[in-house]
């Protein structure tokens, strides 16, 4: 087939093709859909198969045209989008060429034709200068290591029932009945809960009244009057003075277990001694810090590029990812995409607006994928088996397991590609951040630098 193309750039990384078909193409697929027609149509009067050829023109003329007419751009367009000259021409996956109209068919002339379709966005990073990447600088201290063993301590308490005479206190785990009054002093029904249990002292309690509770002993009933500022995050609650009546269903106290070597062992037979287990959290919490801090940087150095380097993003590939995230949604709700359309929708939001809300970070999550890509590509970035390894080794430390264990962690060939590409990009990104300017940052705690 003989075909002429133009292709003409568009917003939004989109492409307009014109295409040119030869006269002598477009007349030899009018003859082969007249063909088919010839072989299989029945008309009243003629044997199948030996319908003449101009009945067959008076009769489905127009519909041989548009048949012909198809089977032109169908086949043109696989002609065009099969050659590997037009790689970075190609539509889309999710992204169907649409056809601006329908042109005239006429077997003495060529036929041109017109779609539009989504492409690849390209963009071309070249130069680093004016990058600047602050690094937060945090220190791994006792405080951090002790507010992890006291975390280890409680999640291997003993939890027992206080004594009748005994009050409740900070950090006890209380159970209450508790409802609303109305002005009149009168029950709300509504509000009524039972068993409600919590911690005294921690944000598990909505109601905000834990200091309201510390003396109460079982089986005490209190009235509380509480009154709510306006910085209350809960919108139900803020600048409003609420009744409550409580009454006390069973105190609960914690009995930690001391922090010595046994405790160690029965958080892991790995662990000998109580010192073994501290530097097990200190190394933990020192990857964790390191990840954090390295994972601010790339944003911010993505965040950069995005700005010096804007493109946009077709509409059909953010549609795309919102749609992925969408079913994502679905999934961690372990519902069909249907029925979670149904739930936002009784819950008075709008799938609509949820994914307006979505977008921007969408876009940013895009932008920032093809930067990385474009850059992988055009760094020729790779890795070895040998830096594999040593990535194997890398990740065995910093878990404190062995290497073989990671091996067969990433034995799967999908978790060892997903590895590689991982230490590919971490290569771009050492070589990048020795190309940009790095200095150091603001003083953050560790608990905060987790809340950027």
């Amino acid at each position: 087939m003989k075909v002429t193309k133009e292709i003409e750039k568009l917003e939004h990384s989109a492409a307009k093709l014109t295409v040119t078909v030869a006269k002598k193409d477009v007349a030899d697929s009018y003859s082969e859909t007249l063909g088919k027609y010839t072989k299989n149509v029945q008309i009243p009067g003629f044997r199948k198969g030996h319908v003449p050829a101009s009945v067959l023109e008076r009769k489905y003329g127009e519909q041989i045209k548009m048949e012909a007419a198809s089977d032109l751009i169908d086949k043109s367009l696989n002609e065009i989008f099969s050659d590997e000259k037009e790689l970075e021409n190609r539509p889309l996956p999710y992204a169907q060429p649409v056809l601006e109209n329908m042109p005239e068919f006429d077997t003495s002339k060529d036929f041109v034709y017109t779609v539009t379709y989504d492409v690849f966005p390209k963009v071309e990073v070249t130069d680093f200068s004016g990058i600047t990447i602050k690094e937060a600088q945090v220190t791994v201290g006792d405080a951090e290591l002790n507010e992890e063993l006291k975390g280890i301590q409680e999640r291997n308490a003993v939890v027992i029932d206080k004594k009748d005479d005994e009050k409740a206190e900070k950090d006890n785990i209380i159970t209450i009945s508790i409802v609303e009054k109305d002005e009149n002093g009168a029950e709300i029904a509504s509000t009524k809960r039972e068993d409600f249990t919590f911690t005294i002292g921690t944000a598990e309690n909505v109601y905000k009244i834990d200091d309201d509770l510390i003396g109460l002993k079982k089986g005490d009933s209190k009235e509380i009057t509480k009154t709510y500022g306006d910085d209350e995050k809960d919108e139900s609650l803020k600048g409003k003075t609420k009744k409550y009546a409580v009454t006390v269903k069973q105190i609960k106290v914690r009995n930690l277990p001391a922090l010595d070597d046994e405790l160690a062992q029965d958080v892991n037979e790995k662990f000998k001694t109580l010192d073994d287990l501290k530097k097990d959290i200190m190394r933990n919490l020192e990857n964790a810090k390191n990840n954090k801090i390295n994972e601010l940087k790339t944003n911010d150095l993505l965040s950069q590029l995005i700005e010096k380097y804007p493109f946009e993003i077709p509409a059909s590939m953010l549609n795309a990812e919102l749609d992925g995230r969408w079913r994502m949604m679905a999934q961690q709700f372990q519902t069909t995409v249907e029925e979670l359309d149904r739930m936002i929708s009784a819950s008075g939001q709008k799938k609509e607006d949820m994914l307006k809300e979505w977008t921007g970070d969408a876009e940013k999550m895009l932008k920032s994928r093809i930067i990385v890509d474009s850059l992988l590509k055009s760094k020729n970035i790779s890795v070895t088996p040998e830096e594999i390894e040593a990535e194997y080794q890398k990740i065995a430390d910093g878990n404190g397991i062995t290497v073989d264990e990671v091996k067969q962690h990433y034995a799967d060939p999908r978790s060892k590609e997903y590895l590689i590409d991982e230490a590919k990009e971490q290569k771009l990104y050492k070589e990048i951040f020795a190309e940009v300017k790095v200095t150091k940052g603001d003083k953050v705690a560790f608990k905060d630098l987790f809340n950027r």
